[in-house]
């Protein structure tokens, strides 16, 4: 599992192909209605052409619209919810960069304390191998 915001980032990419997928469905699936009395419901006689609008029931189209609402709906509180969890939002920029600046003094000691570690390191690997050295075989 990633990050928050890869989380994040994907979730909304997430509700944008949900979009997508809810426009072609009510592209593809409404009832041919005139809006107007001068509107005329042309006869499509290419039958590829016929099968991109395959017209649901009124009840059928109502519960699938409903049903793709909610999930949109849900989609988006789970985008919310991740927006509500990123750190940061409570604080001011101003405390965020004093955050900052006291990371990196703990950053500064931490590789003091690497540096030391190291040079210590060095100094009992030098030691070791005098000792190894000056062993002797027993004869």
């Amino acid at each position: 599992m990633g990050d928050r915001l890869t989380q994040l980032q994907e979730a909304v990419d997430e509700l944008a192909q949900q979009f997508a997928a809810c426009i072609h469905y009510i592209i593809s699936h409404h009832d041919l209605e005139k809006l107007d009395s001068s509107d005329e419901i042309r006869e499509v006689k290419d039958p590829i052409q016929a099968s991109i609008v395959d017209p649901h029931s009124a009840e059928s189209f109502q519960n699938n619209l409903k049903e793709l609402a909610q999930d949109l709906i849900m989609r988006e509180q789970q985008i919310e919810m991740l927006i509500s969890v990123l750190p940061g939002l409570e604080n001011s920029e101003e405390d965020q960069n004093k955050a900052i600046r006291e990371l990196e003094e703990e950053l500064k000691v931490a590789e003091q304390q690497r540096t030391d570690a190291i040079g210590e390191k060095k100094e009992v690997l030098q030691k070791l191998d005098e000792v190894i050295r000056s062993v002797r075989r027993p004869r």
